[in-house]
């Protein structure tokens, strides 16, 4: 299916504001997927040094798998945008040479800190730059997702497996874990964030949401990992195939959804597949409307898959004892899942934007619900100046086009003054 933008009637309801908050999110970021990089060197250059040339194969093919597929929405969104968007940039040639050299992402997010900054140091910038500001760091939340899903989560699951399995872990081991584990909390709390921004200033994520953000989906991830690597410990040669049976529902579920993000339908079906690998792990959604129901179909799903991968550790390890140290990861694994639904709730009930601004929809709109009835208003009389970034727009705010005013077809990055 082609991309369609956010459609006709697509336009922010006010400027984005681009904060001190987005841009110690960027320079976060940014070190995080410096500090993961070399963490992952280390921990395959561990692998091939001690002689397990499989393991670190496997590291190294993850972290190469998900470079290439970075690399390659970046420089199809780079292609995508039009030309007088990034006056500043560098020549196509060398733009395309650095995403061949794996650079692109890397450089998308240099110049996003660089464009950030002097948006926050100089108090004269327009509308329109700090509207750019936020459309750079839009592209990079959702690139820092599908980085971190191809490549921190399965490799947490294989570092996992292989301490399981030898009953010991290494440093490196632990720093990959680590790493890795914040990594995949970080980006989905700064995906949740790149979608906030076009909200009012008094629904933008504060300090403690974001805190709590990061910590539920920190705790709801743990379970679904330790699950999987003691699958693997099992039944290493199935678990590839558990992955194959579980992407292709949720490939099929997100088919049936009809996505409409890639401006390319070719595209279009690379960013599904994407996201069927995220969906193996935890949840996203992908389309407007309700989704109470699809939330819960999909996490009832999840937690019986789980609890059946990590029941046939059980079973096959009868009769337990204590002085198993798995026995204590799978409570704590428990225990994990239980706060984080319990810190769900809690942070659905005291910081979703739809009871923030006293909303009667019960919609969510890709990991956010819908906004106020009262926003959409005030959205009419606030008119949008600067950069838009329909990708990221397309999916925070798509339940409330038809609420906007009309201004015609669009093209992704329209400077509106």
């Amino acid at each position: 299916m082609a991309w369609s933008g956010c459609g006709p009637r697509c336009t922010p309801p006010w400027t984005p504001r681009y904060r001190y908050l987005d841009l110690l999110f960027a320079v976060m970021g940014t070190v995080a997927f410096l500090v993961d990089l070399a963490a992952d060197v280390w921990v395959a250059a561990s692998y091939l040094r001690a002689g397990h040339y499989y393991w670190g194969g496997v590291v190294l093919s993850l972290l190469g798998l998900s470079s290439l597929t970075t690399q390659l929405f970046s420089w199809a969104w780079f292609r995508g945008d039009p030309k007088e968007l990034h006056r500043e940039q560098v020549s196509d040639q060398t733009l395309l040479t650095l995403h061949l050299l794996q650079l692109g992402y890397l450089y998308r997010c240099l110049r996003a800190l660089k464009v950030g900054f002097q948006v926050c140091r100089d108090k004269a910038t327009t509308e329109a730059d700090r509207g750019y500001a936020v459309f750079l760091s839009h592209d990079i939340s959702l690139l820092r997702l599908f980085e971190t899903f191809l490549e921190s989560a399965p490799q947490l699951t294989l570092g996992l497996y292989i301490i399981l399995q030898t009953s010991k872990a290494e440093t490196f081991q632990m720093l990959g874990i680590c790493t890795s584990f914040i990594c995949i909390a970080w980006a989905l709390l700064d995906y949740h964030q790149s979608l906030r921004i076009f909200l009012r200033d008094k629904h933008k994520l504060g300090i403690l949401p974001s805190a709590m953000y990061f910590l539920w989906n920190f705790l709801l991830v743990c379970p679904r990992i330790v699950s999987l690597s003691l699958f693997t410990v099992l039944f290493p040669e199935y678990i590839f195939l558990h992955f194959l049976v579980i992407w292709a529902a949720m490939f099929l579920w997100v088919t049936l959804q009809g996505t409409d993000f890639m401006e390319h339908a070719g595209f279009e079906w690379l960013y599904r597949a994407v996201v069927a690998v995220v969906l193996y792990f935890c949840w996203f959604n992908v389309a407007e409307g309700k989704t109470r129901y699809r939330s819960a179909i999909y996490y009832t799903f999840l937690v019986l898959d789980s609890a059946l991968l990590a029941g046939f550790w059980v079973w096959y390890n009868l009769p337990l004892s204590w002085d198993t140290p798995v026995l204590y990861a799978l409570v704590a694994a428990l225990f994990c899942c239980s706060l984080g639904i319990l810190l769900r709730c809690f942070y659905y009930r005291r910081f979703h934007p739809t009871l923030q601004a006293a909303s009667q929809a019960s919609y969510d709109v890709v990991d956010t619900r819908a906004l106020a009835v009262d926003d959409a208003a005030v959205s009419q009389q606030e008119p949008f100046t600067g950069h838009i970034n329909q990708r990221t727009y397309k999916l925070s705010q798509s339940f409330f086009a038809g609420l906007l005013p009309d201004i015609g077809g669009q093209q992704n990055g329209h400077l509106r003054m």
